[in-house]
């Protein structure tokens, strides 16, 4: 081998290693809603930057709080706020960054029915109490009036592991049923008065839609993707509403205007004739000290590509993409990253 072919193979592997060392790896994990996105997300920005990597768990709220919790992933993700006792844990404060909004919408499976039933705060809640057992019952015939409901039994299904998509559900009934708020509360996971559990959006949407008589909550998206049948909700103003893009956005309208400087809000059972009822954003949950400055700078250029490529996306994949003024808001908040 000559003199020259050494050095430049030599010049090569040299330049292999530092593209190598170059290349970021981000861990990340936690909320089963905004998964379909996330996943879009992740793979466009590398192809926009090739040498960074975002690999994310789809683990359910409770479990990315609890990973970032014990440091084992780089930032989590969840669709419910973490509780003043849940950042006291950390070593690290976490900043709270929006990323899109979505809808919880009630899916099911019964023979014979096509159209889109009605749901009431005192049906949902009734039925998830064990009060409403069956799919005739008066209550539901009454706001079903042209749907010649059965006499099956409800089957019904909600999720088994720590999920935000519960806690916006729970959020929900807590709200609207002082029944539920005095027997179950709101949470990642709660003391189900009746039901099986299933893990994750896809979980329950997949027990739904195999099982004949059953009733379950996921994000629009899993409905959409599973093409299982969804309802529409009574709202606070007293409109039958079915979840989408506009009714979502319209829950928000309120909360864009007086967001809180930390982004931990709820917009279930918003005012409002368009807004949907149990709506929410889901956030990313990002340490405000990175020691590593190359993750850091990763994570800051994906959060800046998130809030203005990334917003675009949502609308095709099912989601609500978030009001002008919470990006501008959440834009100078990247600043606070240290």
């Amino acid at each position: 081998m000559t003199k020259w072919k050494t050095l430049i193979l030599a010049t090569a592997a040299a330049l292999s290693l530092a593209g190598m060392a170059a290349a970021q790896s981000i861990n990340a994990a936690g909320a089963t809603f905004p998964y379909v996105i996330y996943s879009k997300w992740f793979e466009e920005f590398r192809k926009a930057h090739p040498s960074i990597e975002i690999n994310y768990q789809s683990i359910g709220s409770g479990g990315g709080i609890q990973q970032l919790t014990a440091g084992t992933v780089d930032f989590g993700a969840s669709d419910m706020p973490m509780t003043d006792e849940q950042i006291g844990a950390l070593k690290v404060k976490p900043l709270h960054f929006p990323t899109v909004l979505g809808g919880i919408v009630p899916v099911y499976n019964v023979a014979g029915v096509s159209q889109d039933l009605r749901f009431t705060a005192e049906t949902l809640s009734g039925i998830y109490l064990g009060k409403i057992s069956k799919w005739n019952d008066p209550q539901l015939a009454k706001d079903n009036p042209d749907v010649k409901l059965p006499a099956d039994d409800i089957v019904v299904v909600h999720r088994s592991d720590g999920s935000g998509t519960t806690f916006v559900f729970t959020d929900y009934l807590n709200k609207v049923s002082p029944q539920w708020k005095g027997q179950v509360g709101a949470g990642t996971s709660v003391k189900w008065p009746t039901g099986t559990g299933q893990k994750g959006n896809e979980g329950v949407a997949g027990m739904v839609k195999q099982t004949p008589g059953s009733i379950g909550y996921v994000e629009l998206i899993y409905a959409s993707q599973n093409h299982i049948t969804y309802g529409m909700l009574r709202n606070s103003a007293g409109t039958f509403l079915k979840a989408d893009t506009n009714t979502v956005t319209a829950a928000a309208a309120g909360a864009a205007k007086n967001m809180p400087d930390d982004f931990r809000v709820s917009i279930t059972n918003s005012p409002g004739k368009d807004a949907y009822p149990i709506s929410s954003f889901t956030w990313l949950l990002i340490p405000s000290t990175i020691s590593d400055g190359g993750k850091k700078k990763a994570i800051v250029d994906f959060l800046n590509w998130m809030l203005t490529t990334g917003q675009k996306d949502a609308a095709g994949l099912g989601y609500a993409p978030l009001p002008k003024e919470v990006v501008a808001k959440e834009t100078k908040q990247i600043a606070l990253i240290k």
